[in-house]
């Protein structure tokens, strides 16, 4: 028997996901034309970081929220993680993990000036997307029949996101004079901007969590955060193609 409703509705659906589809296309189309593959490093934030030496406390803790907030492949991640914990217990333990991560490589990696490559550590970032996507989708139990630990695995990524962090200071080429305070001023500015960013998520999802919707498209919106995650992860694989091909 055939329900015209029925037909109409999934009609419907098919062509939202493909609008989602062609938007992250377009994005990603877009990035190629992106001037040098640039990454979250903003002339005038370089240009004015290149300029100044000593302890410059709030210049540093408004750079570090700054990246935060703007950070879009850090709030995606962050997104995946909380996206089923409902207890602040929980999401607290969570992001003081991925806190705990980030923070120790962006502070050890600047110190000791260890260079990673901006376009491969923003690729594996991309990829912990992708992770956080398919862990919130139930994959891993269906592919390989268990649930791998997922404190480990936020703070592993962690990890790498600090290396993301790093890499971005290395760009700003700061004074060492003064680089320790700096640096801890900085980790300061991301810790505030990912408690600002963590509360808009929150406040979303508290809203979201209470409509019927949110467990009818909970998977849907995990797919698109993973293809958001592949998009992110192309892009930086492009970007770092074209540079080493300069």
């Amino acid at each position: 028997m055939h329900f015209p409703f029925m037909a109409s509705r999934q009609e419907g659906v098919s062509l939202r996901y493909r609008a989602v589809l062609l938007t992250l296309i377009s994005i990603f189309l877009l990035s190629l034309h992106a001037n040098s593959f640039a990454h979250a490093v903003t002339e005038g934030d370089k240009g004015y970081i290149q300029e100044i030496s000593g302890v410059n406390i709030l210049p540093f803790i408004y750079l570090g929220a700054k990246h935060m907030v703007t950070g879009y492949d850090h709030i995606l991640f962050l997104l995946g993680v909380i996206f089923y914990l409902y207890r602040l217990k929980d999401i607290g333990i969570y992001v003081s993990l991925f806190a705990f991560g980030h923070s120790s490589t962006m502070l050890l990696g600047v110190y000791f000036n260890i260079g990673i490559n901006s376009y491969i550590i923003d690729a594996i970032i991309g990829l912990s997307v992708v992770y956080k996507a398919l862990d919130n989708m139930g994959a891993f139990q269906r592919w390989l029949g268990f649930q791998p630990n997922p404190k480990l695995a936020t703070m592993i990524f962690g990890f790498f996101h600090g290396f993301g962090l790093s890499s971005k200071i290395l760009e700003y080429q700061i004074s060492p004079d003064g680089l320790v305070p700096n640096l801890l001023a900085f980790n300061v500015g991301v810790e505030l901007g990912q408690l600002l960013a963590l509360g808009a998520i929150l406040i979303v999802m508290s809203y979201w969590r209470k409509t019927s919707s949110f467990m009818k498209h909970a998977y849907s919106a995990n797919v698109v955060m993973m293809t958001a995650g592949f998009v992110l992860f192309g892009y930086q694989l492009t970007g770092l193609f074209v540079t080493s091909n300069a």
